[in-house]
């Protein structure tokens, strides 16, 4: 048995992770999805890590699930305590000293997402959010996820991001092959150029832990299966 420790993208929720943590609690696993303190004006990285770390307590054989922005601050909660896997799902990779504000123009981000929104037809200039990162969930679930919505203060993007270099825990990167907001073919060069490693990929928009939650417990647990033979 596991714990999965899952860490949501910016103005998330734990909720975000509902059906996931039902299919790995089914699987026997431990769950601890964390409401990151994202609508506190006052709460940085640092207190981001610290809710998870307190939600965490004393659980041990810890996975770490990143969304999103939660890609900021898993590697610093692997730093204080120990993890055995962290898993990136379509997530930002930050790299040392790096302002999160700045991580956009950086990386290449938006001339990425028109790109992309021009192959596919799409109107580069459409912001709808159901659109860009919800369009492949059914239409009453992707209503109650803009329902769940929380505030996001700025704070978290303002502090270079405090580590020398990744943490020393084996890290998985899970590109999501249909997402509008991060394109696949974007990632695949952001991974490889901060991470060095090649991603592994699976069907499905930004919120593949909604729209595909089955499939996407399938591949934790394979992961953590390779995990467990390696170590």
């Amino acid at each position: 048995m596991a714990t999965y420790v899952l860490i949501h993208g910016g103005a998330g929720s734990a909720w975000q992770w509902h059906l996931l943590d039902a299919e790995l609690r089914g699987r026997g696993h431990d769950v601890v999805a964390v409401d990151l303190p994202c609508d506190d004006e006052s709460a940085g990285l640092a207190e981001y890590a610290d809710s998870v770390i307190d939600a965490v307590g004393d659980r041990t054989g810890l996975v770490v699930v990143a969304h999103s922005f939660g890609g900021f601050t898993a590697p610093l909660v692997c730093e204080r305590i120990r993890v055995d896997q962290l898993v990136l799902l379509t997530a930002m990779i930050p790299s040392p000293g790096e302002v999160p504000a700045d991580w956009w123009a950086e990386t290449g981000h938006e001339r990425a997402r028109r790109e992309q929104a021009e192959r596919d037809g799409r109107d580069p200039d459409d912001d709808d959010p159901i659109a860009t990162y919800l369009q492949d969930l059914p239409a009453d679930l992707a209503a109650e996820a803009m329902r769940r919505g929380r505030g996001q203060f700025g704070t978290p993007m303002l502090k270079p991001w405090p580590l020398d270099a990744w943490p020393d825990v084996p890290t998985r990167f899970l590109v999501c092959r249909d997402d509008r907001f991060f394109p696949a073919e974007f990632m695949r060069r952001v991974v490889e150029e901060r991470l060095g490693i090649v991603p592994d990929e699976m069907p499905g928009g930004h919120c593949v832990q909604l729209s595909r939650p089955r499939e996407l417990a399938d591949r934790l647990e394979s992961y953590l299966a390779g995990h467990v033979k390696s170590a």
